[in-house]
């Protein structure tokens, strides 16, 4: 069943396929049954996919009918809500979805590349883990190995700094693969256990390095107002997968190295008083260096009304995404 949207028009249009001709079956791949799809005042299109609660489903997007690709893995619960906030940009939208078995599969959104998509998974406030190619790279992993259970183990660790909310030895012993790479700060590194020290480097702002085909830079993050997170002694990191150029911010306020970021396709941009930046800050930051996709992201004390304000303030105008996930 393939879904096709004109999202200027405000009118849906839905047409029937046999699965076979527009999503070939593979071993492992059934057909999923889209319920509903409808447009937002926005014209953000909300899909709903009903399925079996025991598997997981994925949605491709096509804008020509003729080239697909993966829009995002679910975790079926029986029914199931996607929102497509890329929608409002095109004229026309199509989808379609199936069921996907397997070991170790990380849901969550995904990212064209030309070497395959990247795949974006919150686990909470500060964490989340990606996957490329095999390779799991998980960001500032925190309490413990339960938020990590059934997901593959890290071949990369990314620490932005040596606050609790985002550095905990212990959990990086539960969820390290053998010979993983831990890039950290000097800060950081001085913590780590003797074993964990032979798996890191430590990289200062502004520093490069690469892991396999993965392009890691150091981004100074550092607070203009208070002493929280005083310069040199944390990172955020740009991380260039693909040819795709991703930005995780750690704990920063709106400082002139992220606002001179360029061509960033998807930007994890914290925002929570006192500690990194307000509203306004973290709107004016996004709308400086323009990701294509920005997630708002370490927001506790925020609630969903001051996402929606973030989102209405970023607007429309640049073409900037900005997506809404539930990190709490």
């Amino acid at each position: 069943m393939t879904l096709r949207i004109n999202t200027w028009s405000g009118i849906i249009g839905v047409v029937f396929a046999f699965w076979v001709a527009c999503f070939p079956q593979v071993q492992g791949q059934e057909a999923a049954h889209f319920n509903s799809v409808r447009l937002l005042t926005n014209k953000e299109a909300v899909l709903q996919i009903q399925g079996s609660n025991t598997f997981n489903y994925r949605i491709d997007v096509s804008n020509d009918l003729s080239n697909w690709l993966a829009l995002a893995t679910l975790r079926s619960s029986g029914v199931n809500q996607y929102t497509d906030s890329f929608a409002p940009y095109l004229s026309a939208r199509s989808y379609r979805a199936a069921k996907v078995e397997g070991t170790n599969i990380l849901t969550g959104d995904h990212l064209s590349t030309p070497e395959g998509p990247i795949t974006f998974h919150p686990i909470n406030h500060a964490s989340l883990v990606l996957n490329w190619n095999g390779i799991t790279i998980y960001s500032d992993p925190v309490n413990g190995s339960t938020p990590y259970k059934g997901l593959a183990r890290a071949d990369l660790i990314l620490v932005t700094h040596s606050h609790g909310d985002h550095f905990d030895s212990a959990t990086i012993n539960s969820v390290t693969n053998t010979n993983a790479v831990i890039i950290a700060p000097q800060a950081v590194f001085n913590s780590l256990t003797t074993a964990q020290r032979k798996l890191a480097r430590v990289m200062t702002n502004g520093a490069v390095t690469t892991f396999g085909d993965i392009t890691i830079e150091a981004v100074p993050a550092y607070n203009l107002t208070s002493n929280f997170h005083p310069k040199g002694q944390g990172n955020g990191y740009v991380l260039t997968v693909g040819g795709r150029r991703i930005y995780i911010s750690g704990d920063t306020e709106d400082v002139p190295e992220i606002r001179a970021l360029t061509n960033i396709d998807v930007a994890f941009l914290c925002m929570n008083l006192p500690y990194t930046m307000s509203i306004t800050k973290a709107v004016s930051t996004a709308r400086q260096f323009e990701p294509a996709i920005v997630y708002p992201y370490h927001y506790q004390g925020y609630s969903s009304t001051d996402l929606n304000t973030f989102k209405r303030q970023v607007g429309t105008d640049l073409g900037i995404e900005v997506r809404l996930r539930p990190w709490y």
